[in-house]
């Protein structure tokens, strides 16, 4: 399956059950780059909008390039009120945008599926003078037992999970990225306060996770054993560090 299709019925997950992104990030934004309303956004594999929704409730032009058509429907209906949000059916390669039509380039939980230098190559084809590109990632962190348990789940998955896990893209992967120039990294905090419905619903969110089949029995059981030894009050919490890398490529 490529990375286009890997995400096909999975679009209720992701919408009820995925982590947004904290709002602090526009706050980062405005104090590093300066940003404003006035900037107009290229939101790279935008999904349902998880990211795009922080921008269009500021009132910027936000282009959502998404190449999932079911992913991208959704987010058309929840923006549907929205004339600053465009959707736009594209790929970080190919984002069929015009030239020089963007400040600010960003890529949520995407930047992994990117063949980076054809990417790089668009992105700065796209980009006005002296824009940005943002890149955001939600990182599970491993520093409770529960979170422990729930990672160690997913590492030992029948899947593909070790090859596109978020983990594989190191810090040096978006130095390269930026051609070896400076850009600034800031960490914020992110959680969610799951039941196990919800948890249920946030595993099945991921593309490596099987959806139906013997494993995907044997995997929900396991985080069934692992929900009902470590929630509180019926709750357990998955907590991320949420990284934002802010550069330029011209």
């Amino acid at each position: 399956m490529n990375s286009i299709e890997r995400f096909n019925n999975r679009v209720n997950y992701y919408l009820k059950y995925r982590p947004s992104y904290p709002a602090k990030i526009i706050d980062i934004l405005k104090e590093e780059i300066g940003f404003n309303e006035t900037f107009d956004i290229a939101d790279i594999g935008s999904g349902t909008g998880l990211l795009s929704k922080l921008f269009v409730n500021l009132g910027n032009i936000v282009y959502g390039v998404e190449p999932n058509d079911e992913m991208r429907e959704a987010a058309e209906k929840i923006f549907s009120e929205n004339y600053n949000f465009i959707s736009i059916k594209g790929t970080a390669e190919n984002t069929t945008l015009a030239n020089e039509c963007v400040d600010l380039i960003t890529a949520a939980q995407s930047f992994h599926w990117f063949n980076t230098e054809q990417a790089k190559n668009e992105f700065k084809r796209i980009l006005r003078k002296n824009g940005y590109v943002v890149i955001i990632f939600n990182v599970r962190k491993n520093n409770t037992p529960f979170m422990k348990a729930y990672n160690n789940l997913q590492e030992n998955m029948n899947s593909d999970y070790k090859q596109v896990r978020l983990e594989n893209v190191k810090r040096k992967h978006i130095s390269e990225f930026f051609n070896g120039k400076k850009f600034i990294e800031r960490h914020l905090e992110n959680s969610q306060e799951l039941d196990f419905p919800s948890l249920k619903g946030r595993l099945l969110s991921c593309s490596y996770v099987p959806l139906t089949g013997q494993e995907n029995k044997r995997v929900i059981k396991e985080l069934k054993s692992i929900f009902d030894k470590y929630n509180k009050k019926n709750k357990v919490t998955i907590e991320y560090q949420t990284k934002i890398y802010i550069g330029k490529l011209h």
